[in-house]
């Protein structure tokens, strides 16, 4: 009795749809895995919104998004004394860090440099500077992000003001959404350099090397980011929803600036 078996050209057409089958699902569980990133991300964001919004509750005010303390935070100061400032940031404030160090992390950052992708600071998420304002500056000019931060009740359109962002820095702010902010940002200073992932403008802006991967091509798909807002709810947008248009009477994107 002759034994069945496949001919030439059946083992040819089979091994042409498994590889055709693989050509096919490897970009979709690529892309799913993806999407799945930026689902954490999003809930990432919603845990950071509860903890600033508790502190506002027992303090009437958001945290500042720096404070100079020479006492260090529980866990010690983050990031790297060579370029980082010392003192409490507003994750301190709020007591995710170190206790819950993943919720700071975004699942879909892309650094590569070993001293930025380690870093706490670089490459997960940023406050609001024009809400969670800082004690002091190292730069002049810089004045409407210095002094007390403020509360929900002094932001007219909470529900269109963002408060936290993808960021590339800890402090964002929307000078770094600006093609042409008032004072020209530099990398000399990193906290300079911050930028929302994808943002159009970032392919001209100086930064650190290692930055831009994150900065050019963005975290998730289409060139999202996931945003935090005042009133609590939880959204995703493109990176150029974000972009801050210079006009003749000053500048233009009401998701900023709390007035």
């Amino acid at each position: 009795m002759k034994r069945a078996c496949f001919t030439l050209i059946e083992l040819i057409v089979v091994i042409s749809t498994i590889a055709l089958l693989i050509a096919v699902l490897v970009p979709a569980l690529r892309s799913s895995r993806k999407q799945a990133k930026a689902v954490l991300c999003s809930s990432n964001i919603k845990q950071l919104l509860l903890g600033l919004f508790n502190y506002e509750t027992e303090n009437q005010t958001m945290p500042y998004g720096f404070y100079d303390n020479p006492t260090p935070p529980p866990g010690g100061y983050a990031g790297y004394i060579q370029y980082d400032r010392v003192g409490w940031w507003w994750f301190n404030h709020i007591g995710e860090f170190p206790r819950k160090k993943t919720v700071l992390q975004c699942p879909s950052k892309r650094l590569q440099e070993p001293l930025l992708k380690y870093n706490i600071l670089c490459g997960n998420y940023g406050v609001n500077w024009s809400i969670c304002k800082s004690s002091d500056d190292r730069q002049s000019h810089r004045e409407e992000f210095i002094g007390t931060p403020l509360s929900t009740s002094d932001i007219p359109r909470p529900g269109e003001t963002l408060l936290i962002v993808d960021s590339g820095y800890s402090l964002i702010s929307w000078w770094h959404a600006a093609d042409e902010p008032p004072i020209p940002l530099g990398d000399t200073i990193i906290e300079d350099t911050a930028y929302i992932p994808g943002l159009w403008i970032n392919k001209k802006r100086d930064l650190w090397p290692g930055q831009e991967q994150d900065a050019i091509y963005g975290r998730h798909p289409h060139k999202t980011v996931n945003i935090g807002f005042t009133d609590g709810h939880v959204s995703r947008s493109k990176a150029d929803d974000l972009f801050v248009e210079k006009t003749g009477s000053g500048y233009k994107n009401h998701l900023w600036v709390p007035k």
